[in-house]
Order: structure tokens, then C-alpha cells, then sequence
């Protein structure tokens, strides 16, 4: 077929994060490596939207299609930012990584619950993109960080006085520990992702700052807790529908020129969410 024809032209070092199945399918699948990205129709590539064993109410299908290729990362932050950070009307919430696909997802959502949201991201391009979204603060960081202190002390004049009540990483790397020194006292750090590295805390600082470091895994969450899952579904939806939340896709790709899609996250220009439109 021709996705047979130009899988190979995806591939960009071989490893891929991929989305759970839907709730009750059998043997998920969360990271693969892959020698040839044939084995994607394997694992179980989407071409489409399906909503049928999620069991929502009959017209939600048309909305689910219109922000499918966000879902997933707003299913992550609204269980991040509301089961496991608690976070409040009135409460400050720091994103790193603010204009990627989960960044925007966390500050929209951020606002939907009545937080003051500062908008962490690599340039001011992004930054403007982030206050379009709701953002009430936007901070630029430097792509690479030589004076983590330095980077610490502009989080903390970003946040004021009493610092983040709650963090969202999706960046990792010395990001993440200069983030944490800007966190309140009983502040929830989320750990999301660490496309900058793996970062390693001083565990000192969860001490000094009384904080919680939570991990935010959607994928083992959906497979655990399916009920919540579709309570969580079922909340994206009405915000969607409430006009609460905006999907932002900046680019849309074909298959044949996936690979040039991959290259962008890679090169940190993606702004939202980069689409693959996949077709027989």
C-alpha cells in the first residue's frame, strides 16, 4: 500500500511515544522502539476517530473528531492539574514548555479552573502565542541553560512572592529543578515529560519547600481506571463544548512528509500540535 511505500520516512531514531488503546483493549502498547515503522498498523496507528467503547452520549462523536488529535494530552492534564495537583481558583500555575501540545492544553485548562497561569517558553514568538491562549504572565528561558540559579531567580519573580502553588513539566532537564525552586510552600510539582533530559532533584528541595512531586502517566491511568477516564472525557468535552478550551494545530502534515514532522519537535519549532494526516 502506499503507507507501506512511505513509512520509512518517518523513522528519526527509532522510538516513538504512542497513545494507549482505548480502555479495555488488550496489550497496550506505551513505548516502542521500531527497526521499520511498517509495524505501526501493529501497534495500532490511527486513522480515524472511534468512540463507540468510550460509551459517550450520542452527538459527542462530531465534537470528538474536531479535537481527536489533542485528547490525549488534555486527558493527561486535566487528571495532572485535578487528581493529582488539586489545583484551585486562585492558586499560580507554572508550565514549562508552554506553547507545545501539552503546554497550551495545561494553560487553557489552567485558566478554566481560575488559576493564574505563568507561560514558561524558549521564545518570544511562543510567548505571544501562550497569552492568546489566556496565559497572565509569559517568562522566555534560554534553549540552553548555563546559570541554573539565574534561571531560578526569573521563575521566582514570575510567580511572586509566594511562588507556584503548582508546576507542569513537560521539559525536564535543569529546567526542572530551577522550576522547583520557585514552587510554594505544600506546592505539587508534575512530572509530564523530560524531553530535555531526565532531570535529577536535590531531594532536599521537596524537604525545604514541604512540596509533592507527582508523576502524571495517562497511558497507565486509562488502562487502571477506565471510570475515570471517561469522567475525565466527559469533562474535556463540555469544556470544548463550553468554549473553555481551543485546539490549536499549527501544522498539518501528510505521511510522506511525516518525517519533516518528527524533525520539527525535534528542532523545538512546534507550536501546539503537529498533525500526520494518514491515508490508504
Amino acid at each position: 500500500t502506499s503507507i507501506d511505500r512511505h513509512l520509512t520516512q518517518l523513522e528519526q531514531g527509532g522510538r516513538f511515544r504512542l497513545a494507549p488503546p482505548s480502555p479495555g483493549a488488550d496489550q497496550p502498547v506505551w513505548i516502542a522502539t521500531l527497526r521499520r515503522l511498517r509495524h505501526l498498523r501493529r501497534l495500532g496507528l490511527a486513522t480515524h476517530v472511534h468512540a463507540r467503547d468510550w460509551s459517550f452520549a450520542e452527538g459527542w462523536t462530531d465534537t470528538l473528531k474536531s479535537i481527536g488529535p489533542r485528547t490525549a494530552a488534555r486527558d493527561a492534564l486535566e487528571r495532572g492539574l485535578g487528581d493529582r495537583a488539586h489545583l484551585r481558583a486562585g492558586e499560580t500555575l507554572l508550565v514549562l514548555g508552554a506553547a507545545g501540545g501539552v503546554g497550551l492544553a495545561a494553560v487553557e485548562l489552567g485558566k478554566a479552573m481560575g488559576a493564574k497561569v505563568i507561560a514558561a517558553v524558549s521564545s518570544e514568538d511562543k510567548a505571544a502565542v501562550t497569552r492568546e491562549h489566556g496565559a497572565d504572565v509569559t517568562l522566555v528561558y534560554p534553549r540552553e541553560i548555563t546559570d541554573p540559579k539565574s534561571l531560578a531567580a526569573q521563575f521566582k519573580e514570575a510567580c511572586g512572592k509566594q511562588g507556584a502553588d503548582v508546576i507542569y513539566d513537560a521539559v525536564g532537564g535543569d529546567y526542572a529543578e530551577a522550576a522547583l525552586r520557585a514552587i510554594a510552600w505544600q506546592g505539587r510539582f508534575l512530572v509530564v515529560g523530560f524531553p530535555a533530559g531526565i532531570p535529577k532533584i536535590p531531594l532536599n528541595l521537596p524537604l525545604l519547600k514541604g512540596c509533592d512531586i507527582c508523576g502524571v502517566f495517562w497511558g497507565a491511568f486509562a488502562e487502571r481506571d477506565p471510570a475515570a477516564h471517561q469522567r475525565i472525557m466527559h469533562s474535556l468535552l463540555e469544556r470544548y463544548q463550553a468554549g473553555q478550551i481551543r485546539p490549536r494545530i499549527s501544522d498539518r502534515f501528510s505521511l510522506p512528509q511525516g518525517g519533516e514532522a518528527i524533525k520539527k519537535l525535534l528542532r523545538r519549532e512546534a507550536i501546539g500540535k503537529i498533525v500526520v494526516t494518514c491515508t490508504a
